[in-house]
Parts: C-alpha cells; structure tokens; sequence
C-alpha cells in the first residue's frame, strides 16, 4: 500500500504546533508603522483593551510574540480568548505560559528556551525536561481544582469559562503528565512514531529517506521553507526529535505532552486509546524557525542558507522569552481573570495598567457556534484568528461576535505537504466563500500572502445570509474544496498491533485483534474536522 499524493494522512488529527510562522496580531490591527509607547498618555482611563478570539492556535506563538513585541505600539489591555478542539492542547498552551513566564531567579533565559523547544517540538525529552514537565504538570493539577489559588498564583489564566467537567478532564490530563502511570510503556513514543509512519508511508516505509527528502526539496523549500535542512528533517521524520541541543543519545523520555485520547471502534463499541496522533509530515520548524527579525539569520552563501532552520529557532525563541519576561511579574491590586470570564453582565475588576495588564481566557470545546447567543461576547472581537484545521467553524454566527471593522485572519494550508498546488488554491478560494457569507470581505491594502488571509468585518454585510453548507451544520466535501481525504486523520490505532493494549485501554481486557476504524471511504472531512459532540466525548478518567 503506498500513500498517495494528497491524502493529507501527515496532518493527523490532533495539531502540536503552528503551521505557519508566529504573527504580532497588534500589526494586522493598527494601522501605520509602530509609534513610541512614551509619546501615549498612560492613564488608565486611556489604555484601550483589544479582545482577540483565536481557534486553534494550538501553541500560543501567536500571543507570545504580541506580547513580546507589546512595547513597540500603544499601551492596550489584551484579552486572549482561546478555543481549541481538545484538552491536551489547552493544557500545553497552559505548560507553554507557565514556562515563558517561570521566574527568572529560578530558570535563566537559555534554559526556559531550551525546555520550551524540546516540550514543544520533540517526541523524546532528556531526563532533566522530563523532571521539570512533570513537576510542573504536578503544580497545574492541584491548581486547576483551586480557582482561587489558581487566579493567585497565574494571574493572567482563567478557567471560569470551562465546564467542570472540561476542568475535570484537564487535572486528569496533567496528572498523567506527571506520572501518573509509571514507565515508559504507559506512553511508548518511539513504537507508536514508527507505527504512524509505517502506516502513513505504507510501501515507501524502506525508501523512507529519499521521501522526507522530496518533501522537504520539493514541497517545503518550493513554499518558502528554504533554511530547514535535510539532516534536521531526516531526523525528525525518523525519531521524532526536531531540536537536537545535546547529544543524541540524552533523549529517550517518551514526551507525555504530545499524547492524546481517542475513541476508537472495536467489535461495535467504542473503546478509548492513547495514542500519537499528530503531524509526521511537516514538523515544528516553521512556527519560529522560518523568518527573523535578525536578517543575518536568514543569510545564504554559495545558495544556501547559513542558518538551519533549527539555529534560527532557538534565536527567535530565546529573544521571545527575554521580551516577554516583564510580562511575568504583575503588580499588586492587579483584578483576578477569573471574574471576567463569568460574563454575567456585572462590573467586574480590571488588571492595573501595565505591561503585565493580559489574561488569556479558554472557552469550552465546541462553543464556537454558541458563542454569539452570550450578550458579552457579541460583536466583541476586534480581531478573530482561525488556522487551517478549523476553517470548518468559520460562520455567520462566528462573524457575529466580531466587532464592525474588526479583522479577521485564516492560516492558509501552504505548509501542508501534503496537499497538491490545486488543492492548496482549492483551499484558499473555499476560504474566501466562508468568510464572505460570515460577513468579512477582503482587507484592502493587505499584503499579498500565501501564508494568511486577511478579511475585515464589512458594515454592510446581510446577518441572514447563510452559506447552505454551513447552516444544515456539514461541510461536504465538495464544499471545502480539497478530496475528502485531504485533512483526513491516520485511519488506524497507532499502537502496534503486536503490542498488548492495556497500556492504552483502560479498563478492557486485551483483544484478541487489533482495533480496527472505518475504511477511508467512510470518513468525510466533516467528520473529521467537526468538533466531538458531548455523546462521542469520552468521560475524564478515560483519558488518563
């Protein structure tokens, strides 16, 4: 069996990070080149609040790097509302800020970035990350119970939003990060990495070189990705690890963080499993390794770049971290996030002006259709991201709670390998139609991109005029332009066949075959991009 071009199957079904470089979202919003923040007036009557809806950010560069890049425009109070399709993507958004705002006194610059790359990009971890990802899982699943000493201790993150089962779910999900179950059988990273890959290749498996090698030189480097080399993506596509900061041999700790639970099909009942079910096609390079301030990084000689792709992003991320560390440090009096998110329509306190003045809100899975009924969230929004995975969700309710004239930004799938040139167009123009009948009409002046489109809330757009597609509640295929495999996940459980299954079921006796899923042809792309439904999704302690 061998893969065609186009399946999608490297996508997966579960995203760890960006395809697409990071953005400061401020610059999509002000118009002109950044001003000196001295020349504002500072007066907390006059610091305005941006209100920004993300779906499926999925790793948080977004906000870190507008953070970061904070002091170069007007002081403004930021409030990140995040919404993602599962748990274990807004527990590593959690681990992610956690870590990015650590105390300097106890983690130095290098060594917050160093952790940062290897949690975010590698399957296998050195035993001293391994030691601090669970210590720090350990703090997360006694904080998220305590709303209290949650909004004392992390200023900036609310919870109030989610559901408590939601929040059940997502103690349960750090305590297995934290060891919960003993051993490196509890989550067999290396075997299930090769089990993803064997299925995805199929008969190219053994000439598995010579194709991350077309992907690379004929895909990636053609779309813009010319500073990732060979050698860091042959390793990557074989092992997992992405970033190499020591010795080969120093990572061997399964990285609990990039596990995930999903219900599967076996003998008419649908039983959970643990399992890798993310990207081992494009990899973690093009988040921050891509582009740089710095343009010596991006320097080439004699053709070819200086810089690996994994060089520039250990720069880019270190400089990352140095700029949002005074976000880190809030000042007293500041107002708890948790009372915000409540959304009864009260007064509720504000953080004191400031650098440090950001809360990052998460909204519970599935709410993206629900949102506009809660009088506080509709026509809120002056800006609205959405990446590729979650197009699907891109409505005229969606719209609603975008502000007039507010933005709106799609991720492009131009770095899914993929996906042929005319799907990739077929991709951009289905964009253009949904947000078109959520309201949005091109933004005028923007920069041409393959990476993004630009959209703003336009004043005279009709509420009642609904895409048919998107009001009977399924995409067809033919609707969102790419085959009905294109974004399609692996149609098999990653655990290997020969292996027992008690390490990923939990509570059923081993079965005497592997579990098996729907053939291809029975999964369509609705299916696999629709949120779960409160009946598909598994219980908390399923999970875990």
């Amino acid at each position: 069996m061998t893969t065609p071009a186009g399946s999608g199957a490297g996508f997966g079904s579960v995203s760890w990070w960006g395809l697409s470089p990071a953005l400061d979202l401020q610059a999509d919003i002000l118009p002109g080149p950044p001003v000196d923040p001295d020349s504002e007036a500072n007066t907390e009557h006059e610091i305005p609040e941006l209100d920004v809806l993300l779906l499926g950010s999925v790793d948080g560069r977004h906000l870190l790097r507008t953070l970061a890049r904070a002091a170069l425009w007007p002081r403004r109070r930021f409030r990140f509302y995040v919404l993602e399709n599962n748990l274990e993507a807004v527990a590593r958004h959690m681990l992610i800020f956690s870590l990015a705002l650590e105390d300097p006194e106890k983690m130095g610059l290098q060594e917050r970035s160093e952790t940062f790359l290897e949690v975010w990009g590698n399957a296998l971890l050195r035993p001293a990350v391994a030691t601090f990802v669970c210590a720090q899982a350990d703090r997360l699943a006694h904080l998220v119970p305590e709303p209290d000493r949650l909004a004392e201790q992390l200023p900036w993150l609310s919870l109030g939003a989610l559901k408590f089962r939601e929040r059940d779910a997502l103690e349960a999900i750090f305590r297995f990060w934290a060891g919960g179950e003993k051993g490196p059988e509890a989550f067999p990273m290396s075997r299930l990495w090769d089990s993803r890959l064997r299925h995805y290749l199929g008969s190219r498996y053994d000439a598995r070189r010579g194709v991350s090698d077309w992907d690379l030189h004929m895909k990636l480097h053609d779309r813009g990705a010319r500073v990732i080399h060979t050698r860091e993506f042959r390793r990557w596509r074989d092992t997992g690890v992405a970033f190499e900061l020591r010795d080969s041999s120093a990572y061997h700790v399964p990285n609990r963080t990039l596990a995930s639970g999903r219900l599967l099909s076996h003998r008419g009942e649908r039983v959970a499993a643990r399992g890798y079910w993310g990207d081992i096609a494009t990899g973690p390079f093009v988040a921050f390794g891509i582009e740089a301030d710095d343009e010596s990084l991006l320097r080439t000689s004699n053709g070819q770049p200086v810089k690996t792709a994994g060089e520039i992003t250990q720069h880019n991320v270190t400089e990352l971290f140095r700029e949002v560390a005074a976000w880190g440090r809030p000042r007293a009096g500041q107002g708890a996030p948790e009372e915000e998110a409540r959304c009864d329509g009260g007064g509720t306190r504000e953080p004191a002006p400031g650098p440090e003045s950001f809360t990052v809100h998460f909204l519970p899975l599935g709410s993206a259709q629900t949102l506009h009924h809660k009088s506080c969230y509709k026509g809120r929004f002056q800006l609205l991201y959405v990446s590729c995975g979650m197009v699907h969700l891109l409505s005229p309710e969606l719209g609603a709670c975008v502000a007039p004239r507010g933005h709106l930004i799609v991720e492009l799938a131009r770095y899914l390998v993929d996906l042929r040139q005319e799907q990739l167009q077929g991709f951009s123009t289905r964009v253009e139609e949904l947000a078109q009948a959520a309201g949005f009409a091109p933004q005028p002046g923007a920069r041409s991109s393959e990476t993004f489109a630009r959209f703003y809330k336009s004043e005279d757009s009709v509420p009642g005029c609904i895409d048919p597609a998107v009001e009977s509640g399924t995409l067809t295929p033919e609707a969102l332009g790419p085959p009905p495999e294109a974004l399609a996940p692996p149609l098999q459980t990653m655990i290997p066949p020969s292996e027992d299954l008690t390490q990923a079921l939990e509570g059923q006796t081993p079965p005497s075959e592997p579990l098996k899923l729907p053939s291809e042809s029975q999964v369509s792309l609705s299916q696999v991009l629709a949120p779960p439904t409160g009946r598909q999704t598994p219980k908390p302690e399923s999970l875990i």
